[in-house]
């Protein structure tokens, strides 16, 4: 049923992304947030680090989430097709779980101190647009790789719902990074189901407090259920101080220094 489908996953991908980075790339300019930072070496950076993950993906890595899922799919592996549901319960199911699993790897990489020094080059950034959201070291790019595969092995989600939860992660990640303005109303109405962009906005804050709330990429319930979830900045949005401790924004702007941020101390 789904074999077609599954057959364009590349396509899939890419029309998603390039839709959905063209369209918050006009919401920005039609309404934007907080003084835009569009220097040239920060967005090439953004490019840059895009670019590298997408190589080392393939060329460190032996199998990739997706291949991963059709291999576990086809010999009915993982805890998932244990549970006597509907397919089409199972793939909502795998969805929430997987959505949760982000979330934790989300924390651990702040929490752990191996995993924050190569997360802080996401963190690094002194602007916050949907370039972002595609700001990421290499490194981070590996081991939340690994952590997929390990979850594809332990859960055994149809390739179907780890193509569509993948597809749903890269997009959230461009627009929980919007610098675009959203009614209060909507963002309010919103945030009881997904992340929006000012409640992830806090989450960039330069105030160690603020930066450790907020940790939901695509449902908001999770930093709810698990007493994390920040409704405002102690600043305004248009005013908060955005990035790391210790990185000014000359260096977040380099790409060699995000590069090797990993191995220079706090």
């Amino acid at each position: 049923m789904f074999d077609a489908f599954l057959r364009f996953e590349p396509e899939m991908r890419l029309a998603a992304f390039g839709g959905t980075l063209t369209a918050i790339l006009l919401w920005e300019f039609l309404a934007t947030k907080r003084p835009a930072e569009w220097r040239f070496e920060r967005t090439l950076t953004h490019l840059l680090l895009m670019i590298v993950n997408s190589l080392a993906l393939r060329l460190v890595m032996p199998i990739l989430a997706f291949e991963l899922a059709l291999h576990v799919e086809a010999r009915q592996m993982g805890l998932l097709p244990l549970i006597p549901a509907p397919t089409f319960a199972i793939f909502f199911i795998s969805l929430i779980v997987l959505d949760l699993a982000i979330y934790a790897q989300h924390v651990i990489f702040h929490k752990i101190p191996f995993f924050w020094r190569f997360h802080r080059v996401h963190h690094a950034d002194t602007g916050f647009d949907v370039t972002t959201g595609f700001r990421f070291h290499p490194g981070e790019i590996v081991f939340s790789m690994i952590y997929k595969l390990a979850l594809v092995l332990l859960l055994g989600p149809s390739a179907v719902a780890v193509l569509v939860f993948e597809i749903l992660l890269s997009s959230a990640s461009l627009f929980t990074h919007a610098n675009a303005h959203m009614p209060r109303r909507l963002d309010s109405l919103l945030r009881w189901v997904i992340v929006t962009p000012d409640m992830h906005r806090i989450h960039h804050s330069r105030q160690g407090n603020e930066a450790l709330t907020n940790f939901g990429f695509n449902l908001s319930l999770w930093d709810r259920i698990f007493g994390t979830y920040q409704t405002d900045p102690s600043l305004p949005h248009a005013e908060m101080d955005i990035g790391s401790q210790n990185i000014s924004a000359q260096s977040a702007a380099s790409f060699t220094a995000m590069l090797t941020l990993p191995i220079h101390k706090d």
